[in-house]
């Protein structure tokens, strides 16, 4: 079973348009690959796909600080010691505000504050017409992004293993932070996807380091090429001095946005359409790379 996962140094550059074209085209090959959605902060991967949900679940990410007003005194402890003042004069707690250090707690001279488990999120496994999919949502302003993506991979590796899928295809989260980290952990190949923008280069060879650092084979995949030509020689000389392989480069293609306001793959949409076309071109370098281990 080999993992493949999606990235890119920002967001918008058309990760998730890609590991939905991946999608229909694994399934049809005739392949078998379970998705996982790891872009936790921002999930969307579903709105291409359309899944229907057949499981849900509660993600615990921490926990908040609560004040009992029956043991309370009111002398002002927990307000000067909370570091992100989340603790009113009146003794209420922002739930957003508090970290869970827990400060308020130790100092507290009448043990009137408790630490509480906090819901940030819920997880999904569903079913979608190309496969099974693993996905989730983090509340707005919430932490532990990174804890929920790895739960997600891990949930959707399992599923694959359990019932012999052969790949996992991740779309993963934008830039380099916590999130990103647990993306690549484990993964046989990634993917980045980048764009000829003023901040191209800088943003791919962000992501380039990463993977780099937990010793993920790496391929780039230009989108938009035609839209910048110079800024798409710059990526590829840049590709050309790191040793780094460009497996495609995708016009732009006004057909992948109508794909996307219908619910659906640009390949599934219009198989003949450049984009679509471009797709199919990465995706078998893609396999052949999985496939060969080289």
């Amino acid at each position: 079973m080999k993992q493949l996962v999606i990235l890119s140094g920002k967001g918008g550059t058309g990760k998730t348009s890609v590991a939905a074209a991946f999608a229909h085209l694994v399934h049809a090959d005739s392949l078998r690959a379970v998705l996982a959605d790891a872009d936790v902060d921002a999930a969307n991967l579903e709105l291409v796909l359309s899944p229907r949900v057949s499981e849900e679940h509660d993600f615990v990410g921490g926990s908040v600080a609560v004040i009992d007003p029956d043991l309370c005194n009111n002398c002002g402890v927990c307000v000067q010691v909370c570091r992100f003042d989340a603790i009113s004069p009146c003794h209420h707690v922002d739930p957003i505000a508090c970290d869970g250090c827990a400060a308020c707690v130790y100092q507290c001279p009448t043990n009137a504050i408790r630490m509480e488990p906090q819901i940030v999120g819920r997880w999904f496994r569903s079913e979608t017409c190309y496969g099974p999919l693993f996905h989730a949502a983090l509340r707005p302003a919430q932490e532990n992004s990174g804890k929920l993506v790895t739960l997600v991979k891990q949930q959707a590796r399992l599923r694959a293993l359990d019932e012999n899928y052969s790949l996992v295809i991740a779309d993963g989260p934008p830039g380099i932070g916590c999130p990103v980290i647990s993306a690549v952990s484990g993964a046989d190949l990634a993917l980045i996807v980048t764009e000829p923008t003023v901040a191209g280069i800088h943003d791919l060879d962000r992501a380039l380091q990463t993977t780099a650092h937990f010793r993920v084979p790496s391929f780039v995949c230009i989108n938009k090429a035609d839209v910048y030509p110079d800024g798409a020689a710059q990526i590829e000389t840049y590709c050309r001095e790191h040793a780094i392989e460009i497996v495609g480069r995708i016009p732009f293609d006004q057909t992948v946005t109508e794909a996307m306001v219908n619910g659906a793959s640009v390949t599934a949409y219009r198989a003949d359409a450049p984009a679509s076309r471009a797709l199919r071109a990465v995706w078998e370098r893609v396999h052949a790379r999985l496939e060969n281990g080289q």
